[in-house]
């Protein structure tokens, strides 16, 4: 597939690196030439340096041949007048926007055709806020992702020493909890992605993921995790967009308190949130200033300010200081990577958070969503089965019939549309049906091609 993505900051980065390392043709358009020389030592693709919404710095890109455009740069009003050059200038047939502002949202009769001609709206900020959310409704999980919306969850778990799988087999903890609809679909010791089956012994530390359906999600954390409580009481280090859109989501739902490092800033945000919210002007890394609010008694602390230092920096202090669970927001892939294991309970990636919306647009297939794992490395994909069982390669076949790359699984099976759609346990003489929803876990990324062919139906299929 032939992109253009325009816009090389961290989003843009971040873009061009995935859809690159998976034989995209990527052009990326930016005015810096030292940001995209940078990019281009380190990515395979091509660089173009201008302004992205002259037609003639497009049509050097090749704009005249291109399948996708994606504009991500950090103003909505070049991403919209980009995105509309594309579209009525060159023809593009598909493009997406870097969208900050909350006026625009996907279907908007501005966004369509014959307004700005943007397809798919993406915005980092919500997309982190929503990760967030799902993370302080399960305060045990370390990462928490939807398919079929909402119908099934993929839950990664640190198993804790107390819980009811430590030094058990995968057989004695089903055999030990029947009625838990769990399916375990990965298992990693340490950085190491362990072949498992039902006798392979689990132990404290290990971080596994699983299979369940949403009404499952909490019953499985309490066997698996740590007893989970309620987050009541949250400290945001960081009121920059980010954290005014979080302060905002917990109106109502929790204790919060919000530090500013600007003062003007700090003004502004006392106004837009409501009186009980305490707003501080004051560094996340100030050890006095926390110890001073009670960061002990804080169930959770999130530092997510644009400095990825001083969001590690400030999750390490307030751990320290008796925090019970910390994040920190870190775009930075190598000390997202650094921080894994130390600290610092969860290191939120703002790319990872935005990049499976942006892989939903690009995949082959019937796709229907797709979500980046372990900082990047392995994903879960979601595909529709259509067709039957002459033109389709899932269709009528038995789970254990399936052929798939060595270590990937069949994590689950989503049946039905709506209040009717269910969980299905992928055993193997499991018989995949005509518009069932398989969920897939890869544990690397080159292995997407090859699941992405079993989506797709034969040429008789109409």
């Amino acid at each position: 597939m032939r992109i253009i993505i325009l816009g090389a900051g961290r989003v843009g980065e971040s873009v061009a690196e995935t859809l690159a390392s998976e034989a995209n043709d990527i052009t990326v358009v930016d005015p810096d030439p030292e940001r995209l020389h940078a990019l281009e030592d380190r990515v395979e693709l091509r660089g173009v340096t201008g302004n992205g919404i002259q037609p003639s710095v497009l049509r050097g890109a090749g704009a005249e041949d291109c399948d996708l455009f994606i504009a991500c740069t950090s103003a909505d009003e070049t991403n919209l007048v980009a995105c509309k050059i594309a579209h009525d200038v060159f023809g593009i047939p598909n493009t997406i926007a870097r969208l900050r502002s909350p006026e625009f949202v996907a279907g908007d009769k501005l966004l369509a055709k014959d307004g700005f001609a943007v397809d798919h709206v993406i915005c980092p900020e919500a997309s982190v806020t929503r990760y967030i959310h799902l993370l302080i409704e399960y305060p045990e999980a370390l990462q928490v992702l939807q398919f079929s919306q909402g119908k099934a969850h993929l839950v990664a778990v640190r198993v804790a020493p107390d819980s009811l799988l430590a030094n058990h087999s995968i057989a004695e903890f089903r055999a030990m909890n029947p009625d838990l609809p769990v399916r375990i679909v990965a298992l990693y010791r340490g950085d190491r992605d362990q072949a498992f089956d039902r006798d392979t012994r689990v132990f404290a530390g290990d971080e596994i993921f699983v299979l369940v359906p949403r009404e499952g999600v909490r019953a499985t954390l309490h066997a698996i995790g740590n007893p989970d409580r309620p987050v009541r009481r949250v400290m945001i280090a960081g009121g920059g967009r980010v954290g005014l859109r979080l302060a905002r989501s917990l109106i109502g739902k929790c204790e919060v308190k919000l530090i500013e490092r600007d003062r003007a800033r700090c003004e502004y945000l006392a106004c837009e949130l409501p009186p009980e919210m305490l707003v501080l002007q004051g560094d996340g890394v100030d050890e006095e200033l926390l110890m001073d609010e009670n960061v002990a008694d804080m169930d959770l602390f999130i530092a997510i300010t644009s400095d990825d230092e001083d969001n590690i920096m400030a999750a390490m202090l307030a751990k320290r200081l008796g925090a019970r669970r910390v994040m920190a927001l870190i775009n930075r892939r190598a000390y997202a990577d650094m921080m894994q294991g130390s600290t610092i309970d969860i290191a939120i990636s703002p790319s990872n958070a935005v990049i499976g919306e942006l892989l939903m647009h690009v995949r082959r297939g019937a796709v229907a969503a797709v979500h980046s794992l372990r900082r990047g490395t392995a994903e879960a994909l979601e595909g529709v089965a259509h067709g039957d069982a002459r033109t389709s390669r899932l269709v009528g076949r038995r789970v254990e019939q399936i052929t798939l790359p060595a270590g990937a699984r069949i994590a689950g099976i989503v049946r039905g549309t709506g209040n009717d759609a269910r969980v299905v346990n992928p055993t193997h003489d499991a018989v995949i049906e005509t518009d069932d929803h398989v969920i897939i876990f890869l544990p690397h990324k080159r292995m997407v091609r090859e699941v992405e062919k079993l989506f797709q139906v034969r040429a008789t299929f109409f």
